[in-house]
């Protein structure tokens, strides 16, 4: 129930900035640097968000596959060293959350 509530605030966050940085183009006053503010705010809660979805995503992932894999492996050995693999694509997706995080820090 907490993790649709967390999405919630980040999109409203995510809104909020985006709707600021509109009001803030639209005034023809706005200088620059504002502008540089906001979008690295913006950026940086990108970051945090795809960190933080990818990390606990994959976590969850290997939890439940390791289980598995272990629970077939206490039954037929021989699956094990093939089951590994699943873990593997688990972890996978912390590897490619950060370096699209990565990706996305060069261009602050």
């Amino acid at each position: 129930m907490k993790a649709p509530r967390a999405a919630l605030l980040v999109a409203g966050l995510a809104v909020m900035t985006a709707s600021a940085m509109a009001e803030e183009a639209g005034a023809g006053g706005a200088t620059s640097s504002t502008l540089m503010v906001y979008r690295s705010v913006g950026l940086g809660l990108a970051v945090a968000v795809i960190m933080v979805g990818s990390v606990l995503g994959a976590g969850y992932a290997v939890a439940r596959i390791g289980a598995a894999v272990m629970g077939a492996a206490a039954e037929k050995p021989e699956l094990l060293t093939r089951s590994l693999v699943y873990v593997a694509l688990a972890e996978g997706l912390a590897v490619l959350g950060f370096a699209i995080s990565v990706m996305l820090m060069q261009k602050m």
